[in-house]
């Protein structure tokens, strides 16, 4: 079973960066599409960015695009989140997630692609 430990997490101010990383156990992790979603107080978990198992293609929610960048180290099984230009919005729990299936582009963004949930770490952006 693949486990996945999120960390990075902190306090940050607004306008600053944070770098989110996800250590993923398994032999297969490079096969996995893996995925950051995000929950606030109140909110439901939502999509914030995703990448596939070779890299090559990237995918962000429109709120984040231009500001947060993911990319993934196969021979670290790691998978990163670096975000920048933080504002108070992002503050959340932000969840790893990995894919061992993919039907679309559409289901990539959704949470039910994703077998495998890290425990969550919270990153908070004061104003």
């Amino acid at each position: 079973q693949v486990q996945l430990v999120e960390s990075g997490g902190g306090l940050v101010q607004a306008g600053g960066s944070l770098r989110l990383s996800c250590a993923a156990s398994g032999r297969t992790f490079s096969t996995y599409t893996m995925g950051w979603f995000r929950q606030a107080p109140g909110k439901e978990r939502e999509f914030v960015a995703a990448i596939s198992w070779s890299g090559g293609n990237t995918y962000y929610s429109d709120s984040v695009q231009g500001r947060f960048t993911i990319s993934r180290d196969n021979a670290k099984n790691t998978v990163y989140l670096q975000m920048n230009s933080l504002k108070p919005a992002d503050t959340a729990v932000y969840y790893c997630a990995a894919a061992p299936i993919i039907y679309s582009d559409q289901h990539r963004r959704e949470r039910r692609a994703y077998d495998y949930w890290g425990q969550g770490t919270q990153v908070t952006v004061s104003s």
